[in-house]
């Protein structure tokens, strides 16, 4: 079996992990319903968990991957979806809910862990465009939750959801097992043995990478988790037409992934990355002023385009910067602290909300605050004070 069916598991994979960590975006006002007193704190909390969940395995999956092979962390992620599915779908409280988010969430970090540098290291000429295309079989999976979520409102409870992602998670772990089994696996980070070597040895690297997706994810996490309620309590936008425009915003993703990972492969990374991350900030203030279904969609569509260009590019600039010895340590360490930080964007705004705080003023700030960041980024990047990433088109850990 070649690398590309091996590379086509994956992407199944990926898919379902991306929806049971999404889920929940649509999900929380149908479910809320069925308990009493539900405020926009526990909504944004539930959210929060499933993000805290995806963001609390990925340091230690970083340790078990310099044990152990890669496919076989990401065999166990499909064992883990089955089981937290199976659990989250009896929750009967808001508290049993917010504990399935999170122990669903521990699947998705630990597969992203594992699988993004596999990924790379079995097209290591293409990295961007490789992570694109598996980005964007994640992403379809984002565009297909609220649609999914309300398919199977019409037809049954909320619940059945979770139900129905417990046994496609079985069948693919399944197939991602006979896939491995029959693929000659690379080698290359068989000499990533070490954590700590890895972070003082690309310390700087870490760092300007989760500068940069760290505080931009904490608004955009924020703003997707929490689209459908802001857009009923400041937009006067009906929940379904909210799902609706919150699926468009996910399906912009979809090009964004593809387009953005193949462009990474040719143009210095760093200054795509300023590009996107202060395009969506503007949006997010536009997003904030505008009123009407139509305006609304359309900038919805625009930024869900441009948010979405940011994933591809970074991994893009980590992954193929990292030399083999330090790749997987160096990107759990990454990707660990960043999703820590974005991870609580919904419950801080929800919390806030609470307070009394608008909505609008929220991601005002928000995106004021990213700005002012990404400018002060932009500066160190002029002044040469940012590492620079692998040249496009290289191989891994060529610099």
């Amino acid at each position: 079996m070649s690398r590309r069916e091996l590379f086509g598991s994956l992407c199944s994979m990926v898919f379902l992990v991306n929806l049971a960590r999404l889920i929940f975006a649509p999900l929380v006002q149908p479910a809320a319903a069925d308990f009493n007193n539900v405020s926009a704190t526990e909504l944004g909390i539930v959210a929060t968990a499933a993000w805290l969940g995806s963001a609390s395995p990925r340091l230690p999956t970083g340790y078990l991957l310099t044990w152990l092979p890669r496919h076989y962390i990401i065999a166990t992620t499909g064992g883990l979806l089955v089981g937290t599915s199976f659990f989250t779908a009896l929750s009967q409280s808001v508290t049993h809910l917010t504990v399935g988010a999170f122990l669903m969430g521990l699947s998705s970090g630990m597969y992203f862990i594992a699988a993004n540098p596999l990924v790379s290291e079995l097209f290591p000429t293409k990295v961007g465009t490789a992570l694109g295309v598996h980005g964007t079989m994640s992403q379809v999976a984002a565009v297909l939750a609220p649609l999914f979520v309300s398919a199977i409102l019409i037809v049954d409870n909320w619940r059945t959801t979770f139900y129905l992602i417990a046994v496609v998670a079985a069948v693919a772990t399944v197939g991602l097992l006979v896939a491995t089994r029959r693929t000659e696996l690379p080698t290359a980070g068989t000499e990533d043995r070490s954590l700590m070597s890895a972070g003082k040895a690309q310390w700087k690297l870490i760092i300007t990478g989760v500068v940069f997706v760290g505080v931009t994810g904490f608004l955009w996490n924020g703003l997707f988790n929490l689209y459908g309620t802001y857009l009923d309590t400041s937009k006067g936008v009906d929940a379904g037409t909210g799902r609706l425009l919150l699926s468009l915003m996910f399906a912009a993703g979809v090009p964004a992934f593809f387009i953005t990972g193949r462009l990474a492969d040719r143009i210095p990374n760093v200054p795509l990355i300023i590009s996107i991350i202060s395009s969506f900030s503007v949006l997010v203030l536009v997003l904030t002023f505008v009123e009407g279904i139509v305006t609304i969609a359309v900038v919805s569509v625009v930024m869900g385009y441009v948010i979405h260009s940011m994933f591809p590019a970074v991994d893009t600039y980590m992954l193929s910067s990292l030399p083999d010895h330090h790749r997987g340590s160096a990107y759990a360490l990454f990707s660990a602290t960043m999703m820590l930080i974005q991870a609580w964007g919904a419950g801080a705004i929800g919390t806030a909300v609470s307070q009394g705080i608008s909505y609008d003023a929220v991601f005002r700030a928000l995106a004021v605050l990213v700005a002012a960041i990404v400018f002060g980024m932009f500066l160190l990047y002029r002044g040469g004070r940012l590492p620079t990433g692998g040249n496009p088109g290289t191989t891994p850990g060529e610099t």
